[in-house]
């Protein structure tokens, strides 16, 4: 992965080659290195005039923004982009304790901006990729997990998306030890499984609907409006929900 940026006001640019490849790439990782090298530019060049940041990465200025006034205790601690976010942290602290201005705008991509769709920055962040200059590339010794998709090869330290796929493995290996209908029905290929995880994440299903799928495949007790058509809503107590949960095993 590579990050660049380009200066306008002096028609230039510089770049490098993010380290840490193996262990994955986050999607902000490149903005944030891409920011700091501008600020670097800035402070080498000794440059005290306001600076103007503009990136299309709201990522980025997310990441950034709880650094800014006072009265917070933020940390870097668990950020897997850290060791960039410090030394931006730094560079601003130093412009801040200088009296120089410096401006962060979220500009939107593919919208038509001049300074976003010449893509000058990105040409300079694809230079980068080839480039023999390598920064931030200090390993953080966390474990690498690896999986194969569609023939593709992935690698990233413990994150949500690792989480997920961990899951989805095990859930296969369980599934190959039950016989009941619901396994046979999960197991079966192309046969609307991604139309129930679908129908289960849409939020704008109403929630029993999507509570009401979830009972259907996990053979749980009947639900209040299933109750309430058999009519026997009213005779639901404790005994009469372990009576069904005892039949449905």
């Amino acid at each position: 992965m590579g990050a660049g940026y380009y200066r306008l006001d002096e028609n230039r640019g510089g770049c490098c080659r993010l380290g840490r490849g193996e262990e994955g790439n986050f999607s902000n990782r490149a903005e944030l290195g891409a920011a700091c090298l501008a600020l670097e530019d800035a402070k080498r060049k000794q440059d005290r005039n306001p600076i103007i940041l503009l990136s299309d990465s709201a990522c980025f200025l997310s990441s950034s923004q709880k650094w800014i006034w006072e009265g917070k205790s933020p940390s870097v601690w668990g950020n897997p982009v850290a060791d960039i976010m410090r030394d931006i942290i730094q560079l601003l602290r130093e412009r801040i304790e200088q009296g120089l201005l410096t401006i962060l705008i979220k500009i939107k991509a593919h919208r038509g901006d001049p300074l976003n769709e010449l893509r000058l920055a990105d040409r300079w962040a694809d230079e980068g990729r080839q480039s023999e200059h390598i920064r931030w590339s200090l390993p953080t010794n966390r474990p690498i997990f690896s999986w194969t998709d569609n023939v593709t090869t992935h690698q990233s330290p413990m994150n949500p998306t690792v989480k997920k796929r961990i899951d989805f493995q095990v859930s296969r290996q369980q599934l190959k030890n039950d016989t009941g209908s619901t396994a046979n029905f999960l197991t079966r290929e192309d046969n609307s499984r991604d139309l129930l995880g679908k129908f289960h994440k849409d939020r704008s299903v109403w929630i029993r609907a999507r509570l009401r799928v979830l009972q259907c495949l996990s053979y749980q007790f009947p639900c209040a409006l299933q109750l309430k058509q058999w009519g026997i809503l009213n005779e639901l107590n404790a005994d009469f929900v372990k009576n069904i949960i005892r039949k449905k095993i």
